[in-house]
């Protein structure tokens, strides 16, 4: 019988499988992003809560998962009993954050940085950089590159080419996600995802930073 805590852990690595947070998994299946916020799974009295079989069902379509996999993942399938496999090697532990709080202060340091202790953190597979970020992308301004509840990994140690996706951050705390279609001392030409935004046009004077996409999950 599966138990309480079984259901959250297979809920939890449905979410890592696919590089995303648990809300980014509530909102891939069309749910409220809070579904499977940890504040949900206990009630302030201390009640156990119950995720719904509808909001399983619908995640597990939405990321292409049959229910086997998902049972394979509570831990019992696996033969694990309670204890959570431990990750493959190649897995590394990214801070990442929500895009919409990408333009806000304390994130970032001068030279585009993590900074600070606002972040969450999840395991990635194949980060070699050490100051590797992620963020969690809300809306469609990037659509249909990236989806809203998608995971983008940005290196800001990585060079950065023509043509490359890349996360801006302006003097003034505008962050946006584009293609690099030219870099010159002075201007930095960005060309938008989503055909319905407007191009951009930056002096370099009022950019604090660039970083090059290196990885998203789809």
């Amino acid at each position: 019988m599966l138990k309480h805590a079984d259901i959250w852990r297979a809920i939890d690595r449905l979410a890592q499988r696919h590089g995303l947070s648990a809300s980014g998994l509530a909102k891939r299946g069309g749910l409220d992003p809070t579904t499977f916020n940890k504040s949900k799974r206990m009630t302030p009295d201390g009640k156990l809560r119950w995720p719904s079989t509808e909001s399983i069902a619908k995640v597990l379509e939405a990321t292409g998962s049959s229910f086997t996999d998902f049972v394979g993942m509570t831990g019992e399938g696996g033969g694990a009993g309670d204890a959570p496999p431990p990750p493959p090697p190649s897995l590394r532990r990214v801070p990442v954050i929500g895009y919409a709080q990408a333009g806000n202060d304390g994130y970032f340091d001068d030279a585009g940085y993590p900074a600070g202790n606002g972040w969450d953190e999840l395991e990635f597979p194949h980060v070699t950089d050490d100051h590797a970020y992620a963020l969690e992308v809300s809306g469609d301004s990037m659509e249909p590159v990236y989806r809203d509840g998608d995971i983008i990994i940005i290196s800001p140690a990585a060079s950065v080419r023509r043509g490359d996706r890349v996360v801006v951050r302006t003097r003034d705390g505008e962050v946006m996600a584009k293609q690099l279609a030219r870099q010159t001392a002075n201007r930095l030409e960005l060309t938008s995802l989503n055909r319905t935004h407007p191009d951009r046009s930056l002096s370099m004077a009022d950019v604090a930073w660039i970083a090059r996409i290196m990885w998203a999950s789809q």
